[in-house]
């Protein structure tokens, strides 16, 4: 498969996988949260309250996530020609924000409150029930995310589909839910290390890791957001694909520039300085720009509004 296919690629409405998998996160996780609060109220447990507060604070981002994706859809007016599409960056730039302020800071805090105050922890058992049964539903929904994230990031690796995903809803749920793995098997070593050595800090100092683990998932999903939502341009090969089909009308002699944007996970802008033959006609002009623009969304659908200016060779800045 070629560069341009593996562009051509991408372009698979996202919106149903999201929020199939949001949805199925957001019952996972309520339903944890709750079990997990019960059993921090019976054996006094810090990292299972901590826990708790991971599975509540996922849940509202689920819920943010989903307002996001909602927002996202509403047309284009006067007030904002280009659509909503940027709500979904902004809501999930709040949910790492929200991560890193609520999940991380009051885990942390629990975690150094039961160090300085230790409680000693009851009915350890049932902590194990409740993370077991936690482990076993967020398996679940971080396989699910897995599944569909897999599908969308195609043939690259991991890291650079999280790099060139333009809709973070998908990587979001999936940095959630792995986190969350993470979590439930820190705070079951410190609930196992506290029974069985006596000693009740383990117990804090898992709740305080958690705080960290979730810290530094907040901090990534910022970091990959933040660019989403400041405007980030298309992928490479879809500017060389644009490119390359307006190299191929004869009445273009020279591409200047090809400048994208992302309003949203589907709606690329796109900018498109040419340089037209100096025998090119009016009516010749404005022909070649129809079918350009007609082939560009042809070959990528998410190539919402495109603009072509007819300039010379050197007049726009440097060429890409």
């Amino acid at each position: 498969m070629n560069r341009l296919s593996l562009a051509v690629k991408e372009f698979i409405p996202l919106a149903a996988s999201s929020r199939k998998v949001i949805l199925a996160a957001l019952v996972g996780n309520s339903l944890i949260a709750i079990t997990k609060f019960i059993a921090a109220a019976f054996t006094g447990s810090s990292a299972m309250l901590s826990e708790g507060i991971h599975s509540v604070v996922d849940s509202g981002n689920q819920i943010l996530l989903l307002y996001g994706l909602h927002r996202a859809k509403k047309p284009a007016n006067e007030f904002f020609p280009f659509g909503h599409g940027k709500e979904l960056y902004f809501w999930s730039f709040v949910v790492a924000i929200l991560i890193f302020a609520v999940g991380a800071g009051v885990s942390i805090y629990e975690g150094v409150r039961h160090i300085l105050f230790p409680v000693h922890v009851t009915s350890p058992h049932i902590n194990y029930i409740v993370l077991g049964l936690a482990f076993l539903f967020e398996g679940a929904a971080w396989f699910f995310a897995f599944k569909e994230f897999s599908i969308a990031r195609g043939e690259y690796s991991f890291i650079q589909a999280v790099h060139r995903g333009k809709d973070p809803s998908l990587f979001v749920v999936l940095f959630e839910d792995s986190a969350a793995l993470v979590g439930i098997v820190v705070a079951f070593l410190g609930v196992f290390l506290t029974q069985v050595t006596g000693i009740p800090y383990f117990d804090g100092a898992a709740s305080i890791f958690i705080g960290l683990i979730l810290g530094g998932t907040a901090a990534w999903l910022a970091y990959e957001t933040k660019g989403l939502l400041i405007g980030e341009s298309a992928n490479r090969e879809v500017v060389v694909g644009i490119k390359k089909i307006a190299k191929s009308f004869p009445e273009i002699e020279h591409v200047n520039q090809v400048l994208t944007l992302h309003m949203g996970p589907e709606y690329i802008l796109v900018n498109l300085s040419v340089d037209f033959a100096d025998h090119t006609s009016a009516d010749d002009v404005e022909d070649t720009i129809y079918m350009l623009t007609v082939e560009i969304k042809r070959t990528f659908p998410q190539v919402k509004r495109i603009f072509v200016e007819p300039e010379a060779r050197g007049t726009s800045g440097q060429g890409q």
